[in-house]
């Protein structure tokens, strides 16, 4: 879900370091450098970097430029392959008894399990060709005027993703506005030590 839906769940970031004046007629190329890159014709099991906010097909912003008044709006795309393990299961246990039969010519009849790892190795990588990514976006909204950053997604392994990418190609970090972190922010020094004797309310009934 992103944030042109009904209902969207997001996380809210701002940006802790000061951002040079240099950088805003730079973005542009920056997310031409770290756009997202197709994996549809390569065996790899994830590739992500950010597309258009327009068409997540769009890395090179023909659409729409990211810029939108005093905003900056792009995605994250994300595209994952699996292989389900019930077909893994299957294509291993007919590689280890082509296995078992090439070796029982040779009178063998144990296979080690240096080489049980390798027949599972590429029993996967073939059959990883033979499935589709399954693609997600996840849409960024960037207030320029205070610097406060709106992610789609409120999952931790896409927040990490996020900032750590965020801060990859822009070298900026961010800090997640939880609650109180907000709080804090609103309050000055005199009244911000409050917070730290608030108790919390329970709502259920007793």
């Amino acid at each position: 879900m992103g944030f042109l839906n009904a209902g969207c769940s997001f996380t809210r970031f701002r940006i802790v370091d000061p951002v040079p004046a240099e950088l805003w007629g730079q973005i542009p190329q920056k997310l031409k450098q770290f756009a997202f890159r197709d994996i549809d014709e390569i065996p790899e099991e994830r590739s992500f970097g950010w597309t258009c906010f327009e068409d997540m097909l769009d890395t090179e912003w023909l659409t729409a430029p990211p810029e939108k008044g005093a905003y900056l709006a792009f995605s994250l795309r994300l595209d994952t392959r699996r292989v389900p393990a019930g077909v893994l299961k299957k294509h291993l246990s007919l590689a280890l008894r082509s296995e078992r039969e090439r070796i029982r010519e040779q009178g063998k009849t144990f296979i080690s399990r240096e080489r049980k790892k390798e027949l599972k190795e590429q029993v996967h990588l073939r059959l990883m060709s033979r499935f589709l990514p399954v693609p997600a976006e996840f849409n960024v909204i960037w207030a320029t005027d205070n610097n406060t950053v709106w992610f789609a997604s409120t999952q931790g392994k896409m927040v990490d993703m996020f900032t750590e990418y965020f801060t990859q190609t822009f070298d900026l970090h961010l800090e997640q506005m939880t609650p109180f972190g907000l709080a804090l922010s609103l309050l000055d020094e005199s009244e911000a030590s409050r917070l730290d004797v608030l108790e919390p309310t329970s709502f259920a009934a007793e």
